[in-house]
C-alpha cells in the first residue's frame, strides 16, 4: 500500500514540513513560513481548550515563540510537526492552569488537576489528530475541500453543494469516498505501528 496516492502525498507533506522545519533551524528568519503553515491548525486547538478569544490568541502567540525558541533543538522523528507544536500548548494550558490555581486559592485545585489531567491526556489525541490532518490535506483537492467545509467549517450538505456548485449527492459521495480513504489510511497506519512495535 506504500505506492498508493494517498501514501506518496503524506510522504511529500512530510518532506515539505521537514524542509521548512530545517531552513527555519539554518534561518530563524524562516520561521515565518512555519508560523503562516501552523497558526490556524494551533490556534484552533487552543481555542477549545481556554475561556476566552483573547486568552487562546495569546496562548497562541505564545506557543509559537517557545517553538522559536525551542528550534534548534527539535529532533525530527517523521511524526507531523504540528504534534510537536499541540504539545508545547497542551502543557502551556496546563501550566496556566496551575498558575490559575495558585493565585486564587485552593478553589481551584480542582479545576486545576482536571485541566492538567486533561492536556496531559489530550497530547495522545492531539497526536493522532496530527496524522489526521496530514491525511486530509493528501485527499483528493474536492475530497479535503468537502471534508473541511464538513467538518471544520460544519457547513451542512446543502451549503457546500451551493458553494461547490455541485448536487448534493455528488458532495455525500465525495464526503464517502474522503472518509473511506482516511478510515483505510488510518487502519494501515495503526497496523503498521502495531507490526513495528512486535
Amino acid at each position: 500500500m506504500t505506492g498508493s496516492e494517498p501514501a506518496q502525498n503524506i510522504r511529500r507533506i512530510g518532506a515539505e514540513e521537514r524542509r521548512l522545519v530545517e531552513a527555519a533551524q539554518r534561518d530563524p528568519a524562516r520561521f515565518a513560513d512555519l508560523y503562516e503553515s501552523f497558526f490556524e491548525l494551533v490556534y484552533s486547538y487552543v481555542v477549545r481548550r481556554v475561556p476566552s478569544r483573547a486568552e487562546a490568541e495569546d496562548l497562541t502567540a505564545e506557543v509559537f515563540h517557545r517553538a522559536l525558541r525551542s528550534l534548534p533543538r527539535f529532533k525530527w522523528t517523521g511524526a507531523p510537526f504540528a504534534s510537536w507544536l499541540f504539545r508545547i500548548a497542551a502543557n502551556m494550558i496546563a501550566d496556566r492552569a496551575k498558575r490559575a490555581a495558585r493565585e486564587h486559592g485552593a478553589g481551584v485545585v480542582g479545576e486545576t488537576a482536571t485541566a492538567t489531567g486533561q492536556a496531559q491526556t489530550n497530547i495522545e489525541e492531539v497526536e493522532r489528530q496530527a496524522r489526521l490532518f496530514r491525511l486530509v490535506e493528501a485527499l483528493a483537492d474536492d475530497q479535503r475541500r468537502v471534508i473541511l467545509m464538513r467538518f471544520v467549517e460544519e457547513k451542512s450538505i446543502r451549503e457546500i453543494s451551493q458553494a461547490l456548485q455541485r448536487s448534493e449527492g455528488a458532495i455525500k459521495q465525495l464526503q464517502f469516498r474522503a472518509l473511506q480513504n482516511l478510515r483505510k489510511e488510518l487502519t494501515t497506519e495503526d497496523t503498521e505501528k502495531r507490526t513495528a512495535k512486535s
